[in-house]
């Protein structure tokens, strides 16, 4: 059963699972671009990525219980800025993800400068190492493009176990699976 639930930026289409919980569903149907999605990331995705492997939640949860690939979310992360007013109070966006992820913030966008691809490539040759035929699954939230292009740049830097979890962390919570408090990914670990 689905139905769609209308918000302020998109919509979220919510399916009944095995348990009779209503959990997120991607909502698919979009044709697969050939090149990165640059805008509008919360939005509909398509129910493909060519090169990768797409799962379900069950599907991701099987990997993950398994151990059979290195996780990362790629949710966008607002640094504090630089330039606020002494004394302004700043609280960092508390980001819960699946356990055991790596989360390699803002590498997801579209267009990405040399020192964000530089972070990529770090964080993913930190945590999966350089053999780029182990496996890595990529996600973030529900109908967000950021994963989507994210496992897109590590197929075209020659990843052949790619994995994409298109219904990302929303999904996972949705299906009462634990999620953990991140920080993003530094280079320095």
């Amino acid at each position: 059963m689905w139905q769609a639930m209308k918000g302020k930026e998109a919509v979220l289409l919510l399916t009944v699972g095995p348990l009779g919980i209503m959990e997120p569903a991607w909502a698919g149907g979009v044709d697969e671009p050939a090149g990165y999605r640059l805008d509008e990331y919360r939005a509909p995705v398509p129910d493909t990525l060519r090169r990768a492997t797409v799962v379900t939640t069950a599907e991701a949860e099987a990997v993950w219980r398994g151990k059979k690939a290195v996780f990362f979310d790629v949710m966008p992360n607002t640094p504090k800025p630089t330039n606020l007013p002494p004394g302004t109070i700043w609280r960092d966006k508390v980001r819960k993800d699946i356990p055991g992820s790596i989360w390699l913030a803002n590498v997801g966008y579209g267009a990405i400068s040399e020192e964000t691809a530089n972070y990529f490539r770090h964080g993913l040759a930190a945590a999966a190492g350089t053999d780029k035929s182990r496996a890595i699954l990529f996600y973030c939230m529900t109908n967000c493009w950021i994963s989507w292009n994210a496992a897109k740049r590590a197929v075209e830097w020659g990843y052949s176990s790619v994995i994409w979890y298109p219904l990302g962390a929303d999904g996972w919570e949705g299906a009462s699976l634990p999620l953990e408090e991140k920080k993003p990914y530094a280079m320095n670990n």
